[in-house]
């Protein structure tokens, strides 16, 4: 399923799932308050039929099927409810979660790094190939697709960052890497605005990024279920990846081309690595950072410059779609 967020014409705030053009609204404000109740990716499966045949079986956002005849007789009803359809011009997109719990942000692309570093003279650290490192930002500063995102106010050196992010569907705590899979609810695509002159003042202090990060992050267009994306996995377990395409163009021009499959760290790992010691929670976004050739500090200021008020950003990865926005 591909689910949003959105605001109706009315500006009520709901849950919905894509279906082509339309939006089916279903019974939650948002799509944080679906995943925490228990049945609410079953319940948002059988709300969108008869549009779609029934399977036999649905995947639990943990990753384990149930069958149909098994389904809270609640939940059956709902097949035969009348629900709300939108057409795409008729909402706007929000964040898919406009409000997580926690965002983190991790560094898991191998090509970004090393040709990041090497951009500034530095050598790759053992150390990155030890942990799959985060750190965690902003969750006040979230936009969506086709939201305008306000230029950083005293920054001359503004970056977009090409990432996909998982969003967790279940509460734990030190996952093991095998089950770490079955915590994820979906994908959507993130863009990790960075202040480049901000971040590089508070890195050389020796904390941050800081305010380099926290001004921005546009995360959507919508969340996508795992089961969606099953044709493109490429591992499986710990090794799970996908051959998804990832493309940044600025003003429709295509200055970045990657895929999610060159991942170095799976989410798997970043979870299994996240809950050590520590609570994950429903709702909390994992971004995997950039990946290779995905923003102009990787890239070069020679390539692109530095972005400006009133370019246009999209980023698009096959299978989830296109998250846009233009600078102002």
């Amino acid at each position: 399923m591909k689910l949003v967020t959105f605001l109706t014409g009315e500006r009520k705030t709901r849950a919905g799932v894509l279906l082509d053009q339309s939006v089916i609204a279903l019974e939650y404000p948002t799509l944080l308050d679906l995943l925490r109740d228990p049945d609410g990716l079953l319940k948002a499966r059988v709300a969108i039929h008869p549009r779609q045949q029934l399977p036999t079986y649905m995947p639990l956002a943990g990753g384990l099927p149930i069958a149909l005849p098994e389904l809270p007789a609640t939940i059956m009803h709902t097949h035969g409810s009348v629900h709300e359809e939108y057409t795409l011009n008729e909402v706007v997109l929000l964040p898919p979660i406009p409000e997580p719990p926690t965002m983190r942000d991790f560094y898991a692309f191998e090509q970004h790094v090393k040709t990041a570093r090497a951009n500034r003279g530095l050598a790759m650290m053992p150390e990155w190939y030890e942990v799959p490192t985060f750190y965690f930002t902003n969750t006040s500063e979230l936009y969506g697709h086709d939201n305008a995102v306000p230029y950083p106010v005293g920054s001359h050196a503004l970056d977009f960052e090409l990432e996909i992010a998982c969003v967790i569907g279940r509460e734990g705590k030190d996952v093991p890497v095998e089950e770490a899979g079955r915590y994820i609810a979906g994908y959507t695509i993130m863009n990790d605005w960075s202040a480049r002159d901000f971040q590089m003042k508070d890195m050389a202090i020796g904390l941050g990024p800081g305010k380099g990060k926290d001004f921005a992050t546009s995360l959507g267009p919508v969340l996508v279920t795992p089961d969606e994306l099953a044709t493109r996995r490429t591992g499986e377990g710990a090794s799970e990846r996908y051959d998804m395409p990832m493309i940044a163009r600025i003003n429709g021009h295509e200055v970045s081309r990657g895929n999610f499959n060159a991942l170095h760290y799976s989410f798997a790992q970043m979870i299994a690595y996240a809950s050590r010691n520590a609570r994950i929670r429903v709702g909390d976004v994992f971004g995997s950072g950039t990946v290779g050739t995905g923003c102009i500090l990787e890239l070069g200021t020679q390539v692109h410059p530095w972005l400006q008020r009133d370019d246009e950003i999209e980023l698009e990865i096959a299978g989830i779609g296109v998250l846009r926005n233009r600078i102002v």
